[in-house]
């Protein structure tokens, strides 16, 4: 049974959610995600249910270690957890999804103490070949909150019955247990060559609910890779210039050194 929380997230693109404990209850976190904490609440670092359960959450993108903050006071308490970059904090109440959850990896921020968190595969091994970010998932599982981030904006989708979605594979944020995800080829030369959505999508199907992220975290670390070499390369054709006009003018004898 997870602990009741009580929470309320603040910001616009780069949120934080505060968490308030009420005695003896507790939250888990992401190490490195605590913001602040009162004085109050006691940390405690550990792999959450030994080895296998700390390399479990290496292959979701985690860490190996999970910090639980409780309260020790005899008093409400808070503490708060920021986002690790631009986007959303959205709050997942497991009881509407019959206790599971399933998210992206490197996605988790905090859980009411009392939720799992589990490593998921894809079951189809082309999704594992050629999904990118959805081969490896997280599971959520517990009947209280837990709290996953996302890049840009997040916009719910309500699956019907068969209806299916095809999605940038880094653009789903997660989905309830109920929605069956796969691959698919995107098909013609041009597309895969040009259409610059990769060579598979991703495909969803209800019933069920599936979360979308505007701006993936991947592919916002590929538009700043790219800027910076563009920009190393810019600063390198500089240098070359001033070089190259320092040496003619030695060749030439028009320098002063």
């Amino acid at each position: 049974m997870a602990d009741v929380i009580d929470y309320k997230i603040y910001g616009n693109e780069m949120q934080l959610v505060e968490i308030e404990l009420d005695p003896h209850e507790g939250v888990r976190a992401e190490v490195g995600a605590m913001m602040f904490m009162d004085r109050g609440i006691k940390m405690q670092t550990s792999t959450g249910g030994g080895l296998f359960k700390g390399f479990k959450r290496i292959f979701t993108g985690e860490s190996f270690f999970i910090t639980t903050f409780l309260n020790h006071a005899m008093y409400k308490q808070k503490v708060a957890f920021a986002a690790p970059y631009p986007g959303k904090i959205v709050p997942i109440d497991l009881s509407k999804y019959n206790g599971t959850f399933i998210c992206q990896k490197e996605s988790y921020l905090c859980s009411a103490n009392g939720i799992d968190i589990e490593i998921e595969f894809t079951k189809k091994i082309g999704t594992g070949l050629f999904g990118g970010e959805g081969f490896i998932l997280q599971r959520l599982r517990g009947d209280g909150l837990a709290f996953i981030s996302a890049g840009g904006t997040i916009i719910p989708r309500e699956l019907r019955e068969h209806e299916e979605l095809m999605v940038d594979t880094g653009c789903i944020v997660g989905f309830s247990e109920t929605v069956n995800y796969d691959i698919e080829y995107v098909g013609g030369v041009k597309n895969a060559l040009f259409g610059g959505e990769g060579l598979f999508l991703a495909k969803v199907r209800g019933p069920g609910v599936v979360l979308l992220q505007s701006l993936p975290f991947s592919r916002l670390a590929d538009r700043i890779s790219a800027a910076a070499r563009f920009k190393n390369v810019g600063e390198s054709k500089g240098l070359a210039g001033i070089g190259g006009g320092l040496l003619g003018g030695l060749l030439g004898g028009d320098s002063d050194f």
